[in-house]
């Protein structure tokens, strides 16, 4: 039998972009189009032409190769005609292939944030429809409020998309604009809408302030509708939009939807899901939630020792799909509930070569379980573990020896008269016998020391030159007078690094250590120092 064809609609650049805290350049629109045009959308939504003038020069050229661009705006405005409407001849002078028009179907929402008639309402759907299509461009009509509208007045709500779809509109997108509405009721509302316009005219625009946004897009294609509109990780004003990174892998990898229908994304392209979600994240200067389904760290992470030992005998015991479907990865976490089989997968993972029997593994568990016990973690912090296992091994070599630091924090007024905090930090290192000191100012004092022990490394100093700081975290815990301070640090590599022919790493490789001690710059200072003997570990130095 042949599949239904579901088409995905991203809304990433517009409706994402109404997220708390998120703002696209036109570099980062352009570069999330790429992304998306790559991963095998079907429309790709820019924004709204003439809104602002970022959206305006986004719409000067069509940034998609495959997917359709789609712009966005209202219908016309109450006593004007479409044809003179200022904000319709935007969204046709624009590089657009397709026109979203957003048109309120809830007879409340039409009274109290249009003022207009309900039948003025009606006329200005037909009439903004119908000059898009003369206009050769494909309409949908995003009906906003559908379901609390059908809810209230079914028979207006049924009108307003009976109106869009007999003007010509090719989709007619069902919005849970306030995103309340159950997936039950979902289900049983497009069922009803499906008699009066056909399930591959309809689309579903679901929100997720009830966390039920996917489930809802979901219920929406079991009862007909045949495209659905989310955006990329979720984003989107209040609680975000249906997420796409874990619709598109359920329709791929679920029986229930893939052998009913088809998409845009292959499989192959499925296989780069994870590496756009982060890619996304990184264009919005955020760290990826390690706890998103499908693509997030954790989404295929094993931590208690027993659950380990039986995803490494058969994955199938706790993954419900195998994680490099998506271009995610197996991790077995090493933590004080680790068993045996956590630290031989980890070390297998990190290429640290050891034999099962190998005595030296019962040690390094314990040693992890007493860090811990001190208040190490290291399931967040992998390359702090890989130096403490190749530490029990026998395989990390002195590269250099820190004598003393020191570090300074002084409040003064500057020329100006203002106050301000100054740091300065002084490090003495001693490699193959030579003393090397540097002092380093900084914004604060792990800044100041981060600086001053990266300054001057002696002959290791072009391999570190490409490291940079990405995130600073601290924890305080075992609260009192004898509090103690866990810092994780992320850091990564700027650029290619290469010593001689030799090239080292490419830029973008990211690594996490920790430290952990009552006072905060020497547990910072700890994170530093393996932060940077790591790098010169993989380095092959």
């Amino acid at each position: 039998m042949s599949r239904e064809r579901v088409t995905l609609f991203d809304t990433t650049l517009r409706d994402g972009a109404q997220t708390t805290g998120v703002d696209f350049s036109l570099d980062d629109k352009k570069q999330i189009a790429g992304l998306l045009d790559a991963l095998g959308v079907d429309y790709i939504e820019g924004g709204y032409p003439g809104a602002n003038p970022l959206d305006t020069e986004f719409f000067t050229k069509k940034p998609t190769k495959k997917a359709r661009f789609a712009a966005f705006g209202m219908t016309r405005r109450a006593g004007r005609s479409a044809a003179n409407d200022p904000g319709i001849a935007a969204l046709l002078d624009g590089a657009a292939d397709s026109i979203v028009f957003v048109a309120k179907s809830w007879d409340y929402q039409v009274h109290v944030a249009l003022g207009c008639t309900l039948e003025e309402n009606l006329a200005g759907v037909t009439d903004s429809v119908k000059v898009a299509v003369a206009a050769g461009r494909e309409v949908i009509l995003d009906c906003e409020h559908f379901f609390d509208g059908y809810k209230d007045n079914p028979d207006y709500a049924l009108a307003c998309a009976r109106a869009g779809y007999e003007a010509g509109a090719r989709w007619i997108a069902l919005c849970d604009t306030n995103g309340g509405t159950q997936p039950h009721e979902i289900e049983r509302i497009v069922r009803a809408v499906s008699v009066h316009v056909p399930g591959d005219h309809l689309a579903i625009h679901a929100h997720n302030d009830t966390e039920q946004a996917v489930a809802n897009s979901l219920a929406a294609v079991r009862a007909g509708a045949r495209q659905i509109h989310g955006t990329l990780n979720g984003l989107g004003e209040r609680c975000g939009n249906a997420n796409l990174c874990s619709i598109i892998p359920t329709l791929l990898l679920k029986p229930e939807f893939s052998e009913k229908f088809e998409i845009g994304v292959s499989a192959e392209s499925l296989r780069g899901l994870t590496k756009i979600s982060h890619a996304l994240d990184e264009i919005l200067n955020r760290a990826p939630n390690r706890h998103a389904p499908y693509v997030g760290a954790s989404a295929f992470a094993t931590k208690a020792g027993i659950h380990a030992s039986a995803v490494l005998k058969d994955p199938r015991t706790y993954e419900h799909v195998p994680p490099e479907t998506v271009g995610n990865v197996r991790r077995v976490l090493v933590s004080d509930q680790a068993g045996k089989s956590n630290i031989l997968a980890e070390l297998e993972r990190l290429g640290v070569p050891v034999a099962k029997d190998d005595p030296r593994v019962a040690r390094l568990l314990n040693a992890v379980k007493d860090k811990e016990a001190q208040g190490y973690a290291y399931e967040g912090a992998d390359a702090s573990f890989e130096l403490l296992a190749r530490r029990v091994l026998g395989h990390v070599p002195d590269f250099f020896n820190v004598d003393r630091f020191r570090v300074d924090v002084e409040r003064r007024h500057n020329a100006e008269g203002e106050l301000e905090t100054f740091s300065e930090a002084t490090v003495r290192v001693t490699i193959d016998g030579q003393t090397l000191i540097s002092a380093a100012e900084g914004n604060g004092p792990v800044h100041a020391l981060y600086g001053a022990l990266c300054k001057d490394l002696g002959k290791y100093q072009k391999i570190i030159d490409g490291i940079e700081l990405l995130d600073f975290k601290v924890r305080v815990f075992q609260g009192g007078v004898d509090a103690v301070t866990r810092v994780l640090i992320e850091f990564g590599d700027k650029a290619r690094s290469e010593v001689g022919d030799k090239a080292i790493s490419d830029g973008g490789e990211t690594w996490t250590t920790v430290g952990v001690s009552a006072n905060l710059i020497d547990a910072s200072f700890q994170a530093l120092l393996d932060a940077i003997q790591f790098k010169l570990l993989k380095a092959g130095t």
